[in-house]
């Protein structure tokens, strides 16, 4: 037994030497963080769960209705997300707002359909309050009604009654590691590295990076792989000697090969995606795609509707109940004498959950 704790406690200090960078300790690497397999997967099974939802939706409203609705994929969802992500530039633009609200609203916009359909939420929505989140979590804020106000056709409500459910679909992970950060600081480590002479290092290069990293945020990238390997892909499509004497540099004393040479594959697939994804989708056929999702949104989302007006009567006649619920707790305890914030516990009760606490510290 001794023994056993003793190697439990060496392997505790093994690992508390073991350096681990700082963003495995963050949420994105955490929670935000795909293989491409998982990724289809999510986007498959979310996609299939919201249609047969709608399709019984439909259903229950009119029977036979849902039979000629064409449901939208996986892929027309993400292909109309693409489109708002391309807006959100456009936007920052407009405002002037700094990169960092620009690259975090494009995050949120991504995480956010991780976890909901464009058939529930249309994204032109939930990306005004995507950006509009991203300026007060990056402490650039800007008041709604001169973001609402600058941007047409759009009201406060339109934001504000998004924002809970975006934050909640975050899990109120608002922190973002962003790959232009990392591309700025392999920048300044350039300009003290050795044996990296100043014609290898001219400004332009870093320019054409962060527009391949500006590329990225349209691609799944992100999902993927981790901000400093997006930056190094970029450098890499920018200037290969510089990303492979930077790499290089970094390498740990005694390696078998070169650092270069064991990123080269990964840095190969970023390369790739950045190239062919890195672009604003066909507007023709995204338009296509919003047509058709007029036709498949869920009527429960559509003011107006026999669906939109039952689940609202529902839900009123839920909280309806829960207030009577509570008025009728409070009445009954001022009724009876009792103490509307609860009785005190016996002797007994404060033993049980002095134990429980006990059990939980162990």
């Amino acid at each position: 037994m001794a023994a056993d704790k003793a190697a439990d406690l060496q392997t505790n200090l093994n690992s508390l030497t073991v350096k681990r960078p700082l963003y495995e300790g963050s949420t994105q690497y955490k929670s935000w963080r795909y293989s491409p397999e998982q990724l289809e997967q999510v986007r498959t099974s979310l996609n299939a769960a919201a249609v047969a939802v709608i399709r019984d939706t439909f259903e229950a409203d009119e029977p036979g209705s849902s039979e000629d609705v064409l449901f939208l994929n996986a892929n027309e969802e993400q292909l109309l997300v693409k489109l708002y992500i391309t807006k959100v530039p456009q936007l920052c633009g407009h405002f002037r707002f700094p990169e960092e609200v620009e690259a975090t609203a494009i995050s949120y916009l991504k995480r956010f359909y991780l976890k909901n359909t464009v058939m529930d939420w249309h994204p032109k929505n939930v990306m005004l309050t995507a950006l509009f989140l991203a300026t007060k979590t990056t402490n650039n804020p800007i008041s709604l009604e001169s973001y609402t106000s600058n941007i047409p056709k759009t009201s406060s409500s339109d934001v504000l009654d998004l924002e809970f459910l975006v934050s909640q679909s975050l899990n109120f992970e608002f922190a973002v590691w962003h790959a232009h950060r990392a591309l700025w600081g392999i920048w300044l480590d350039l300009q003290s590295l050795p044996d990296v002479p100043e014609d290898l290092r001219p400004q332009d290069i870093y320019d054409i990076a962060i527009k391949h990293v500006r590329a990225s945020r349209f691609t799944d990238a992100e999902l993927i792989y981790t901000p400093s390997q997006i930056a190094l892909a970029s450098l890499t499509l920018a200037s290969p000697v510089l990303a492979e004497k930077w790499a290089d540099l970094k390498a740990v004393a005694g390696a078998a090969q070169p650092l270069s040479a064991t990123l080269d594959p990964t840095l190969e697939l970023i390369k790739y995606i950045i190239m062919q994804m890195g672009h604003p989708p066909d507007v023709e056929a995204v338009r296509e795609v919003d047509r058709r999702l007029k036709l498949c949104k869920n009527p429960e989302k559509v003011p107006g509707s026999k669906a939109y007006i039952a689940r609202q009567a529902a839900e009123h006649r839920r909280a309806e109940e829960k207030r009577n619920k509570k008025a009728e707790d409070v009445r009954r305890a001022g009724t009876d004498g009792g103490n509307p914030f609860g009785s005190e516990l016996n002797e007994d009760e404060k033993a049980k959950q002095l134990a429980e606490l006990d059990d939980d510290d162990d």
